[in-house]
């Protein structure tokens, strides 16, 4: 059985500490993502979450990066930051207008973050899932659901994300809810405990155990020493790509950290 295409890759491309650590000296600011996307093979965009950009801005990302590279786009939070999650149409259909399809297919997953304040309600959830858009533009859309309240680790949670074919983004966080159910045709992960004082954020061993559990993802299987929220839930096992940031307190590491990963898991 063939294996799923597994992409490590950092939040962000602009930040300062990263200029004589993960940039050459005197790299100049506008060839940064050209640089950061021919060493990794994805990046996370966190501003998408606080404001719109233009379709130049994104025709512009398309054409600074290299043929295989994907980008996960953050959902806006005025999409997500609401009492009434059924009531986001509007801003949804804001965000979509913007121009994400300039990206073409390096569009990769949409990534809907939840303030930790945002309890699991199974109407109030299942109004907001059906909002999400299938496709946009002749592209067809991932949607990966970033959730940080404990009360989301429940199974019925982990049904409508199945339902509607959205992958729940497992964190590795010092506070937010762990699990890594499998609910989507891809695995999306944010692993977040990295140290700056360790020169690739997760020591070596750790990320070799990192790096066996994105295989297992990959080749259709499931890690068996991550936490479930419906551990009896039958999962089919097929291959699945694998997305998988490298985002911690600090993160000057996270480019070395991600570059290690993806070396572990390709080698």
């Amino acid at each position: 059985m063939q294996s799923g295409t597994i992409r490590a890759g950092i939040g962000g491309w602009t930040f300062e500490p990263w200029e004589g650590t993960f940039y050459p000296d005197k790299l100049a600011k506008k060839r940064q993502l050209e640089y950061a996307s021919s060493k990794l093979r994805t990046i996370e965009v966190n501003g998408t979450y606080y404001s719109g950009f233009k379709p130049a801005t994104y025709a512009k990302w398309a054409a600074e990066t290299p043929d295989d590279f994907v980008f996960a786009i953050k959902g806006n939070r005025f999409v997500t930051n609401r009492k009434v999650l059924a009531e986001a149409g509007g801003s949804m259909d804001k965000f979509f207008a913007q121009g994400l399809e300039e990206l073409g297919p390096k569009l990769g997953p949409i990534v809907w973050q939840f303030a930790p304040t945002k309890k699991f309600d199974a109407a109030d959830f299942e109004g907001f899932l059906t909002l999400l858009p299938e496709t946009h533009a002749g592209l067809t859309l991932r949607h990966a659901l970033e959730v940080r309240h404990p009360s989301f680790a429940d199974p019925e949670f982990v049904a409508l994300a199945r339902k509607y074919g959205c992958a729940i983004c497992y964190a590795h966080h010092e506070k937010y809810p762990e699990f890594a159910d499998i609910t989507a045709d891809f695995v999306y992960a944010r692993l977040q405990r990295g140290k700056d004082d360790i020169l690739t954020a997760y020591a070596p061993a750790d990320l070799d155990g990192w790096a066996a559990r994105l295989k297992s993802w990959a080749d259709g299987g499931q890690p068996d020493d991550l936490p479930l929220a419906d551990p009896g839930a039958a999962v089919e096992a097929k291959p699945r790509d694998v997305f998988v940031y490298i985002i911690h307190e600090g993160k000057v590491r996270a480019p070395h950290g991600a570059m290690a990963l993806q070396e572990r898991v390709d080698g």
